[in-house]
């Protein structure tokens, strides 16, 4: 029973390529803190989404026009580490990929054939190392909490008819060219949590709260719409709370799940160039609903050396109307994953299908959807080596 509730964390492979248009990867999971001894682990995943979507009609333009498969494909690597200090106190460290976006739309010239967002770029990418304390006071209880180091970078180009003013003259005239770079930086966090445990039953529940973390991003906006220029824009990656459960609920068989809550609310690029153009509306370049995704699964091991786990995951729409730069709303996923285990070493391998929900990528002021995204998923693999010793 071990062996399967220990390795769960898997079961969430690649759900994050279908969670809040493809920012929120790694579910900051933090169950290696719960195995036995000293242990290390290496993973690796690669996702397919699959997200595109036809444009609106918009002014001049008929719509109709595809958007082309606007999320890319991304792979990720994390690595932990977990040791006990004494029967009381255990530490691990973690690197992980938490956030991240890959979002390119079909590239083309200001004409009736432009996608509405032909051409709008945006890229992110966050690593965070994360150091945790796990206090026992005894076989149920137990507190953890630590600091977490985390490195992002962004870049953001807008592009097509979405973008374009049509009160002035010519292409271009709204911020239809406009780009922002933001550089490279280091920023803290924190975590904190509590457990209780029963092992005679393999029950566990563990709450756990990350803090949001505040970038002060060098920044450079150049193109249509502002004047270019060099500023500090703050941006805070969320909040989130993870609410973790498992228990035997047969001779050899777990049922476990996950409930997770991101503040996506307080995600926000709001560069100073940009807010200062009265055609932004005193809106930034994101605004993003905050989502609260639950995971539900069953565990099983088949022998020593095998066990298998299914699981469910499921997030709710909000507003059908989303940024362009995060084009997803609700999601439905079905993992399966299978485990196999030999002296030290157990390998778990995944696969995961989720379905994403319809969206309507919007801009203006008021919000105006732009096009209709529906009938898109997501498909990821994974595996991860974990070694006792």
């Amino acid at each position: 029973m071990k062996r399967i509730a220990t390795t769960i964390g898997l079961v969430a492979l690649g759900a994050g390529a279908a969670t809040a248009g493809g920012i929120d990867r790694s579910g900051q999971n933090i169950g290696i803190l719960f195995e036995q001894g000293r242990y290390a682990e290496f993973s690796f995943s690669h996702s397919k989404p699959d997200v595109s979507g036809t444009d609106e009609p918009l002014a001049i333009f008929p719509g109709g026009g595809s958007s082309g498969d606007v999320a890319k494909n991304f792979s990720q690597f994390g690595f932990a580490f977990k040791d006990d200090i004494n029967d009381r106190l255990s530490y691990a460290v973690i690197y992980d990929e938490p956030f991240a976006a890959d979002i390119e739309y079909g590239p083309g010239s200001f004409n009736l054939a432009t996608p509405n967002n032909g051409g709008t770029v945006a890229k992110a990418h966050a690593h965070a190392l994360t150091a945790i304390l796990r206090y026992k006071f005894d076989e149920n209880f137990s507190v953890h909490g630590g600091l977490r180091a985390q490195q992002a970078d962004g870049h953001i180009s807008l592009r097509g008819a979405a973008y374009w003013n049509p009160f002035a003259p010519g292409p271009g005239s709204g911020f239809d060219g406009y780009n922002v770079d933001l550089k490279r930086d280091w920023a803290p966090g924190y975590v904190l949590g509590v457990a209780y445990e029963r092992p005679e039953i393999a029950l566990r529940v563990a709450l756990t709260y990350q803090s949001s973390i505040k970038h002060e991003f060098d920044t450079l906006e150049s193109g249509t719409g502002v004047a270019r220029g060099e500023s500090v824009t703050e941006v805070k990656t969320p909040q989130s709370v993870n609410l973790d459960f498992q228990t035997g609920i047969m001779a050899d068989t777990l049922l476990f799940g996950q409930v997770r809550w991101v503040k996506w609310s307080e995600f926000l690029v709001d560069p100073q160039n940009f807010l200062a153009n009265p055609l932004s509306g005193g809106e930034g370049l994101i605004g993003l609903d905050n989502t609260i995704t639950y995971t539900l699964g069953i565990g099983r091991k088949f022998n020593d050396t095998w066990s298998g786990a299914a699981s469910v995951s499921y997030e709710q729409k909000d507003n059908h109307l989303i940024s362009p730069l995060a084009p997803t709303n609700g999601r439905i996923g079905l993992t399966l994953a299978a485990i196999y285990s030999r002296d030290n070493m157990k390998i778990t391998t995944g696969v995961n299908y989720t379905a994403l929900g319809r969206a309507a990528p919007e801009t203006g002021t008021p919000d105006t959807a732009r096009a209709d995204f529906r009938d898109n998923d997501a498909v990821s693999v994974g595996v991860k080596v974990g070694f006792a010793f």
